[in-house]
């Protein structure tokens, strides 16, 4: 079990990230690295200043104030699990952390997934993956030879690491990986297209504007649209500034502009609306497009067994995440939960797809209770079945629901962000003349 830690009371953490935006990031760009050459170059810092935003703004709580744990040890403790050469090991990962995404690999040792939030799928076998808060993956290892292996959980924005040890005997240890170079948000994060750029961007700029299969069904009149990403996992290198925003023509589209989600409130708590948002379940996630190793993504997923239910959507309906990083403000469709917005209403039993556009530049772990969803871009009656899904900055993702009776919890995992006002409720009720 993966989770973070801190000495600081949540309420006053939540406070600071009131009182000031990025008030954790202690990895922001400085004057010492534009001089050194390093990450953005001057223009490329000004374009993003224009627009109130920071690239290194991956996580809102950091290192800085979290300590991060595995099954509540710290990287010190060594927490140890035991193995006999040649026996396949079963691992289950569990992120219970209140607000860090964690990437997690075994240098020197593959992983077979074999079930994603404890449900079935067919074997992937990775070097890493991504995983979000409240997210859940089995994984199968083999280790074979006679020495202990170390389990690396690094925070998303490379601010730290829980650390654990797969070995043969007690008290053994192996090296610790160090932490990598922090990532740099890019322009795909803002929800641009970035398919005219793709032989300068890399892995930030890889994209077609194919439209998304559901693009036609009833309803589903907003958002932009979808983009194949580069083979799953193993984007090219990318290198550091590349963002060619300062060459982009169009650079001064409006980022707000109301038409790309016309179902917004607009106001304070809506920063930007992602105007060319891409499907981006063939994305490792943030910092891990030019690792060099094969890094799961969702569209890795595929279900073991048969759908329960196969039936098509009856209709469709858009969802969109939206916030303010600099005042912390977060919600669904611009309403925070707190101005008690209408539920979003279902019949019991309907098929339903729903797509989630982030209008954020940060992931949300989005998590549904009540139900297991299947994520749209599997073969039909074999779609990956899940209760949380990460979805990338400027990107979206479909799912497929069949709604249960009750009343049901639908918000954003980041729990700071859920208290800051990304909660809402999913309002199933029976068809009219059924009975309750």
């Amino acid at each position: 079990m993966l989770a973070d830690f801190s000495f600081l009371h949540p309420h006053r953490i939540f406070q600071k990230l009131k009182q000031q935006g990025g008030v954790f990031n202690y990895q922001k760009q400085t004057i010492a690295g534009l001089l050194a050459g390093k990450d953005q170059t001057l223009r490329e810092r000004i374009e993003w200043a224009k627009m109130l935003m920071d690239p290194t703004d991956i996580s809102d709580v950091t290192g800085a104030v979290l300590k991060f744990l595995v099954n509540g040890h710290g990287p010190n403790e060594n927490w140890t699990a035991l193995f006999k050469p040649g026996e396949r090991v079963r691992l289950r990962f569990i992120n219970a952390a209140a607000q860090m995404i964690f990437n997690v690999r075994i240098p020197g040792l593959r992983m077979t997934v074999v079930a994603a939030d404890g449900q079935n799928v067919r074997p992937v076998e990775v070097d890493e993956f991504q995983i979000g808060n409240a997210e859940t993956y089995d994984v199968i290892v083999q280790p074979t030879e006679d020495r202990a292996y170390t389990i690396v959980s690094e925070a998303v924005d490379r601010s730290g690491m829980g650390r654990a040890t797969l070995a043969p005997r007690p008290g053994m240890t192996a090296p610790v990986p160090a932490l990598r170079e922090r990532p740099l948000a890019t322009m795909k994060d803002m929800g641009m297209d970035m398919s005219a750029h793709a032989g300068r961007g890399g892995a930030a700029a890889a994209a077609a504007g194919a439209p998304m299969g559901h693009g036609n069904m009833p309803g589903m009149d907003h958002g932009g649209a979808a983009a194949p990403p580069a083979p799953p996992g193993m984007a090219p290198p990318r290198p550091r500034g590349s963002d060619v925003m300062a060459d982009m023509p169009g650079m001064d589209m409006n980022m707000r502009d109301p038409k790309n989600a016309p179902q917004v409130k607009m106001g304070p708590g809506v920063q930007m609306i992602s105007p060319m948002p891409m499907d981006r379940t063939g994305d490792p996630g943030q910092g891990l497009e030019s690792v060099g190793h094969r890094v799961l993504v969702y569209k890795d997923l595929v279900a073991l067994e048969p759908n329960p239910d196969a039936r098509p959507p009856e209709r469709a309906l858009e969802i969109r995440l939206t916030g303010n990083m600099e005042r912390f403000m977060w919600g669904f469709d611009g309403r925070k939960f707190s101005e008690k917005p209408p539920p979003y209403a279902f019949r019991r039993g309907e098929r339903v797809r729903v797509t989630l556009v982030n209008d954020t530049m940060m992931t949300h772990p989005i998590h549904l209770h009540g139900h297991f969803f299947e994520l749209v871009h599997a073969p039909v009656g074999q779609l990956p079945r899940k209760h949380t899904v990460n979805v990338l900055p400027g990107g979206k993702v479909s799912f497929d629901i069949t709604a249960e009776g009750g009343d049901w919890a639908f918000h954003c995992h980041m729990l700071y962000h859920m208290h800051g006002g990304m909660f809402q409720v999913f309002k199933v009720r029976p068809f009219e003349g059924e009975a309750a």
